[in-house]
C-alpha cells in the first residue's frame, strides 16, 4: 500500500521530519512498522518496549503516540520520561527489549524524530529498509496503555556505568561548568562530575527547548560560554545536544574541543586497538599511532555500528560530532566495559577529563600534543536536498566547473566515501556533504593553521552559498 511520507525520512541517525507531520498517525504507523520488523527478526519476546524523549514541546505527544502503537502488539509501553538516548538504549538492552527515543537531537525545534533500538542495540540501514517495507496507511486507534516505569532505574543504571569510568575523587580540584540549556543529560552530567570529585557549576538552564548543534561553535547559543570560563573561574565547560548523545567541551582557555578529538581521546583513554570513525573525522587519528587499526566509514551511526560489528579487538567507534560507541573487548581498570553500540556524550567528556588528569596536564595541553590538522565546520541552513544534490553532482562530474570553483586553491585529490572530500594543492581539506537529518549543506575543513582553516571555511561557505541560492 502506498504511504505518504511528507518530510519524514531516515537520515544519519533515525527518522526525522517536521513535528506536525510526525505527531499522530505517522508516529503510530512508524512504530507499528518497527515492531512488525522486530517481530520478523524474532526479537519481540521481551514483553516491553521502552520509550524515552527529549524536552521538545512535541515530544510528549509523540511518545504517547508510540505507546498507543505499542499497545496494538499486546506489549507494555514503558515510559522512561525525559532521559538521555544512551541511557534509554542501555537500560532496554539490559532488559532484552527494544526501545524508541523521541528526539530531534540538534535540529530545529519545529522538527522531531524517532530513534529505534532492537534488543541488541541501534538499528542498521537494513533495519531501516525493513521498517519502510512494513509501513502502511492503516489507522491506529487510540489507547491509554502507557505505563510509567520507575524511571530512576534507567538513569541509575546509566549513572553507574558513567561513574565507573573514573575513580571517586579523580577530578578533585577541578571546577567544571555544565552548560545545562535543555539537554536531558544536564542533571546526570552534574551528578557524575560531582561523584568524580569535581566542583560542578550549573549554567544556562532553560525551561524552553533550545536546539544546540554541538558542532556549530559559531552559533549564538554558545556566546556566553567563554565569559563563564572567566567569571566562574572554570577549568572547562561540558554539555551535550538535546538528547545527550553528542558531547561539547570548552577548555580552560575558552576554546572548543572538536568532537572527533574528544572521540580520539576517549579511544585512547579506553585502550582501544581498533577505532571506527567516519571519513569526516580528523586525519590525525591515523598519525597518532595510538591504534592498531583505523576503519573509515560513511557519515552516520549505522555505518559506524556496522563496521564495529566486524571487529572484536578492544573496539571503540566515534563520529566527528564526538558521540562515542563502545564495542567488544574494552576494559577499564581491569574490568570489562559492557558494549553500548549507540552514541554517548557523557563517556567521551569523562574520558577527556580523565586522560588530562592521568597525564597531569590541562585539557588544552593534551589536545596541543596531538598531531592535529586545524579543523573547523559549519553548515548552510535551509538548503533543500535537491539543491545540495545538484551542486554536489556538478562539482563531482564537471571538471571545468570544479576547477573554476576552487580557483587558486587547486584540487590535488578527491574522496567520495560520503559527499565530496577535496584535498587542495596546499594539502588542506574541503569536504561538502548534504545533511541526512535536516535541509542543510555541511562543510568540513582541515587546514595547516587556524588562520588557514578559518579563511578556507569562509571562502567555501560563501562560494557554496552562491551556488545553492
Amino acid at each position: 500500500m502506498s504511504v505518504s511520507r511528507n518530510s519524514l525520512k531516515f537520515g544519519t541517525s533515525g527518522l526525522r521530519g517536521l513535528a506536525v507531520e510526525l505527531e499522530g498517525q505517522a508516529a503510530r504507523r512508524y512504530t507499528v512498522a518497527f515492531l512488525r520488523h522486530v517481530e520478523s527478526l524474532g526479537q519481540l519476546g521481551g514483553g516491553k518496549i521502552f520509550v524515552g524523549r527529549d524536552f521538545r514541546n512535541s515530544s510528549l505527544a509523540i511518545a504517547a503516540d508510540c505507546a498507543t502503537a505499542i499497545a496494538q502488539f499486546d506489549l507494555e509501553a514503558v515510559d522512561c520520561g525525559t532521559i538521555p538516548t544512551p541511557a534509554l538504549a542501555y537500560h532496554a538492552m539490559a532488559a532484552g527489549c527494544g526501545a524508541i527515543m523521541v528526539t530531534g537531537s540538534h535540529i530545529p525545534v519545529d522538527r522531531n524524530g524517532l530513534k529505534f533500538y532492537l534488543p541488541t542495540g541501534e538499528i542498521s540501514k537494513a533495519d531501516e529498509a525493513g521498517i519502510f517495507a512494513a509501513l502502511d496507511e492503516e489507522l491506529i486507534p487510540d489507547s491509554t496503555e502507557s505505563v510509567r516505569d520507575k524511571a530512576a532505574a534507567a538513569v541509575e543504571r546509566y549513572f553507574d556505568r558513567c561513574a565507573g569510568l573514573l575513580p571517586a575523587g579523580a577530578l578533585l580540584g577541578l571546577r567544571i561548568g555544565v552548560f545545562e540549556h535543555s539537554t536531558v543529560a544536564r542533571d546526570l552530567l552534574m551528578r557524575v562530575l560531582q561523584h568524580a570529585g569535581a566542583d560542578a557549576v550549573g549554567l544556562g538552564r532553560t525551561d524552553t527547548f533550545v536546539a544546540v548543534d554541538t558542532e556549530a561553535f559559531g552559533d549564538a547559543v554558545f556566546a556566553p560560554l567563554k565569559g563563564w570560563i572567566a567569571s566562574e573561574k572554570l577549568d572547562a565547560i561540558v554539555s551535550s545536544d538535546g538528547d545527550g548523545d553528542r558531547p561539547l567541551l570548552m577548555d580552560g582557555n575558552g576554546d572548543f574541543v572538536r568532537g572527533d578529538v574528544l572521540g580520539l581521546l576517549a579511544a585512547q583513554f579506553l585502550g582501544a586497538r581498533t577505532v571506527v570513525t567516519p571519513v569526516t573525522s580528523n586525519s590525525a587519528i591515523e598519525r597518532t599511532g595510538f591504534f592498531a587499526n583505523v576503519v573509515r566509514t560513511r557519515v552516520g551511526s549505522p555505518f559506524v555500528v556496522a563496521a564495529m560489528e566486524l571487529a572484536h579487538d578492544a573496539v571503540v567507534g566515534f563520529e566527528a560530532n564526538g558521540g562515542t560507541f563502545v564495542g567488544d573487548g574494552v576494559v577499564v581498570d581491569g574490568q570489562p566495559l559492557a558494549p553500548l553500540p549507540t552514541r554517548d556524550a557523557v563517556l567521551p567528556l569523562l574520558c577527556a577529563l580523565g586522560i588530562a588528569v592521568r597525564q597531569g596536564k590541562r585539557v588544552d595541553e593534551v589536545v596541543a600534543a596531538l598531531p592535529l590538522q586545524h579543523a573547523i565546520a559549519d553548515r548552510l541552513q535551509d538548503v533543500p536536498g535537491d539543491k545540495s544534490g545538484a551542486f554536489l553532482k556538478r562539482l563531482e562530474q564537471d571538471a571545468s566547473f570544479a576547477e573554476a570553483f576552487f580557483g587558486s586553491h587547486g584540487i590535488a585529490g578527491l574522496s567520495t566515501i560520503d559527499g565530496l572530500q577535496f584535498r587542495t594543492t596546499a594539502g588542506d581539506m574541503v569536504h561538502f556533504r548534504a545533511s541526512g537529518n535536516a535541509p542543510e549543506l555541511c562543510c568540513y575543513i582541515e587546514g595547516s593553521s587556524p588562520d588557514v582553516a578559518r579563511a578556507l571555511l569562509n571562502w567555501a561557505m560563501k562560494a557554496a552559498a552562491a551556488e545553492v541560492a
